[in-house]
């Protein structure tokens, strides 16, 4: 498992060292809504993924928060941090998360660092009209997660 190469603004901050890394698969959910200026958009309601080990085994599941929860119990959830373009048409940015809280005991206890990379798909509808609104579309996509925590 060695660490990815991400543009700079996706790096960790500080002494981290990777500690996992999984692939998820799923799907980015939007809903149809009236944005700031009033006109139709989709935006991001939640996330719904699958997370798998480098086994292909599925070890837990992302969604709403975000939240990425593990079978070992240890659970984690994360804002924003940085994103970037994703290098592949169509899909998603690639972003840096910096971990908000994190409960249990298990691999995602110490993690203070997420980087979403190698984006596939994800990305909503080109546009919503009004007769849309409320409308939720789901949008295929994978992943690849790493996580990060204070080197030992």
């Amino acid at each position: 498992m060695g660490i990815p190469e991400v543009p700079e603004n996706l790096k960790p901050p500080g002494d981290e060292e990777l500690v996992m890394s999984v692939r998820a698969t799923g799907f980015q959910i939007y809903i149809c809504q009236a944005g700031a200026d009033g006109k139709p958009a989709w935006n991001l309601k939640m996330p719904l993924a699958e997370l798998f080990d480098e086994k292909g085994v599925a070890i837990g599941s992302h969604y709403g928060g975000p939240t990425w929860k593990l079978q070992d119990g240890s659970e984690i959830t994360g804002k924003m941090a940085a994103r970037t373009d994703a290098p592949e048409k169509g899909a998603i940015p690639w972003l840096l998360v910096s971990v908000a809280s994190n409960a249990g005991k298990g691999a995602l206890a110490s993690v203070n660092w997420i980087q979403r990379i190698n984006t596939q798909g994800g990305l909503p509808p080109a546009s919503c009209s009004e007769a849309e609104i409320g409308k939720e579309d789901k949008s295929s996509y994978s992943a690849d997660y790493y996580f990060y925590a204070p080197r030992a």
